[in-house]
């Protein structure tokens, strides 16, 4: 008899996320999480990737009681300094010449909680990324190539912007587009999901 699947839910709208999501072959549903990203006074980049994906994924808990909840979040930073969303063209300019040359960590947190139980697992999945030196002429290139302003650093590794980098530096690939898949397999297997 084949195994009843619980309700799976992506707490997300990144188009990233739901396609990372999709390799697993698993029924899902993504649900904007409605949570406020915003870090908090003094609060580590590693802390508030973890924070915001267990935040997004009990945003959605009360609507879907017995799903499990999938939320994730990135951060990006180099020493004391983080690299969210640059929203703007500018900002992902300032990022670019910020970051180029140097190595930056990008930190995905993710948490699967189970609403029925309670129970979430919390993880926090670090890739170090080396930039190019980068000539605001590359930078400009680039932006004028590949819309990068919804994504932590403003480079998209999945597309174009792996031609920035010098390595990157991680146990899972799939964690620097924002959702580490292998991670959450064990994470869904801790919850009785088959998965092969």
């Amino acid at each position: 008899m084949p195994q009843r699947l619980p309700r799976l839910i992506l707490a997300s709208t990144s188009l990233y996320r739901r396609e990372l999501l999709g390799r697993l072959q698993l029924p899902f549903e993504t649900i904007a999480p409605h949570a406020d990203e915003s870090p908090l006074t003094g609060e580590l980049p590693t802390a508030t990737a973890e924070r915001l994906s267990l935040a997004k994924a009990r945003a959605v808990a009360d609507r879907f009681p017995d799903a499990l909840i999938v939320g994730s979040d990135q951060v990006a930073y180099q020493g004391e300094d983080c690299y969210g969303k640059p929203g703007t063209r500018e900002n992902a300019i300032a990022q670019l010449r910020a970051m180029s040359g140097n190595a930056v960590v990008f930190h995905t947190g993710l948490c699967l909680l189970n609403a029925k139980t309670g129970r979430y697992q919390l993880r926090g999945i670090p890739t170090e990324v080396r930039f190019r030196q980068l000539s605001d002429a590359e930078i400009l290139r680039y932006l004028d190539k590949e819309d990068a302003l919804n994504c932590a650093g403003s480079a998209r590794s999945e597309g174009l912007g792996i031609a920035l980098l010098e390595y990157l530096r991680g146990d899972d690939p799939n964690a620097l587009v924002g959702l580490p898949l292998i991670a959450l397999c064990g994470m869904l297997r801790a919850e009785g999901v088959e998965l092969p």
